[in-house]
């Protein structure tokens, strides 16, 4: 084998071993950052959740001091 065909091999060899590492970093790079958007979104979600909750509280704490200072006909439960 020459010289030139050796330093091809090596050089294909070289490049292509960097593409395949590089496609594998780039992967695991996006799964990383989607993985990201999931606990970002369920983090979103628990907080919105919370404050539907509290205002739901705080409805409800309005409602029985109304109902306290002015009767309600019709009430519903």
């Amino acid at each position: 084998m020459s010289r030139a065909a050796k330093a091809t091999l090596a050089a294909s060899v070289v490049i292509t071993s960097l593409v395949v590492y590089g496609v594998h970093w780039l992967q695991e790079s996006e799964r990383q950052a989607m993985y990201m958007g999931v606990v970002r979104d369920d983090e979103r979600r628990k907080q919105k959740q919370l404050q539907r909750q509290q205002e739901l509280e705080e409805s409800q704490r309005k409602r029985a001091v109304y109902e306290a200072v002015q009767p309600v006909s019709g009430k519903q439960d």
